[in-house]
């Protein structure tokens, strides 16, 4: 694993937010003003395919990742923010409906977050 690689894994397992591609890239070039983005994603690439992260695609929004950590996500269908929510571990349960053995699955519930709500709220009163 490269360097860059190990200090993107690490940077992703210590974060407590989802973050985007150019989050990391961000981060990572204040250590080494030499890195790419280009550098960022092929690294995110290797992350993923080796199973080290988990990636988090949200509809009209930069692709997230996320620490390998069994945990579900709300996804707010107005602004696109991304919470962790832990829910009973749903694996056995499907695998028995299903019949099949699973490797994961990912549980993301869209709803309206209460600062989107507030603000629709705040629309109908004007």
């Amino acid at each position: 694993m490269t360097k860059n690689a190990s200090y993107i894994l690490e940077m992703i397992n210590n974060s407590h937010s989802h973050l985007t591609a150019e989050q990391i890239y961000l981060q990572l070039k204040e250590k080494n003003q030499a890195v790419v983005l280009s550098t960022v994603y092929n690294n995110l690439s290797y992350l993923y395919q080796e199973g080290l992260i988990r990636k988090i695609p949200v509809e009209g929004y930069p692709d997230r990742y996320d620490k390998i950590l069994r945990h579900d996500h709300l996804v707010c269908r107005k602004c696109g923010q991304l919470s962790d929510i832990l829910l009973e571990d749903l694996t056995e349960k499907l695998q028995n409906q299903l019949g099949i053995s699973m490797l994961s699955y990912d549980l993301k519930i869209h709803y309206i977050c209460e600062a989107c709500q507030k603000k629709e709220n705040e629309g109908e009163d004007s």
